[in-house]
């Protein structure tokens, strides 16, 4: 178990959260991480596996994510989340916003790293590809519901996400080729 320094605090259990494998490929073999599958849900219920098992000091998410604002090899970090595919205007609640959870629309929870760009994450169960949301600028299908759970558990909570696609109809054939490399760049961002 390999312990880390964030922004000057040294935390000694650290748990990294993936969607898949292939984001981390072997660089992260020194740590302990979980693979969630794809998904809020999945990353939910897998989130709540790992810290059950193992009990961390803190949650840092990595993974790949599309933006329209941040170019392609950006590593942006995350510390505002909109559930995208929340949608229950026709009942009168606003855009995003979960009926009777006496919740913000904008969940805010996270640590923020210097010299790296901010994004609001748009974490939805769906592969977008025509991205035309103002609200959010990072485009994925997990980050969220991790941030929820570790907001609720009152867990530290870092979020990363290699742009590997510009969320449009290039986004399938970018996000091959771009998470082959999104590994190397993540690793280098969390040690630096």
């Amino acid at each position: 178990m390999k312990e880390i320094n964030i922004n000057g605090t040294i935390y000694q259990n650290p748990l990294l959260v993936f969607a898949l494998e292939v984001e981390a490929q072997e660089e992260f073999n020194d740590f302990q991480k979980i693979f969630t599958g794809v998904g809020k849900i999945n990353a939910a219920y897998h989130l709540f596996k790992g810290i059950e098992k193992y009990n961390p000091d803190i949650i840092i998410n990595l993974g790949t994510a599309g933006s329209t604002a941040f170019n392609k090899g950006n590593v942006v970090c995350c510390t505002q989340f909109i559930q995208r595919d929340m949608d229950v205007m026709a009942l009168g609640f606003q855009k995003f916003e979960t009926p009777f959870a006496n919740g913000e629309i904008i969940l805010e929870h996270g640590i923020s790293l210097q010299d790296f760009p901010s994004g609001i994450c748009g974490s939805g169960d769906q592969f977008e590809m025509e991205h035309n949301n103002t609200e959010y600028n990072v485009i994925e299908m997990e980050a969220f519901a991790l941030a929820k759970v570790c907001k609720e558990e009152k867990l530290p909570f870092l979020c990363l996400k290699y742009i590997s696609d510009g969320a449009d109809g290039n986004a399938v054939d970018d996000w091959s080729t771009e998470v082959k490399k999104a590994a190397q760049k993540l690793r280098e961002t969390l040690l630096k």
